[in-house]
């Protein structure tokens, strides 16, 4: 897979954690992809784990538990 495929989840996951990504037109303009691959993005991210709601109040999606995503290799 691509590196910026790895980056986008890591970036997402950032937004996520802010509660700061926005509706999904905006997220997908942030991230320049579509709104679909946004839509796919997330549901991977819930296939791994992370309990992803969305607030309509907010405008926003959000982790229900707190915790992060490292797609990174770290040698040990």
């Amino acid at each position: 897979m691509p590196k910026h495929y790895f980056d986008r989840l890591e970036y997402l996951d950032q937004l996520i954690n802010c509660k700061s990504t926005g509706t999904p037109d905006m997220l997908a303009r942030k991230m320049n992809i579509s709104k679909r691959t946004v839509f796919e993005y997330i549901d991977i991210l819930k296939s791994l784990g992370a309990e992803i709601k969305y607030c309509r109040h907010r405008g926003s999606y959000y982790y229900e538990c707190s915790g992060y995503f490292n797609f990174r290799f770290i040698q040990t």
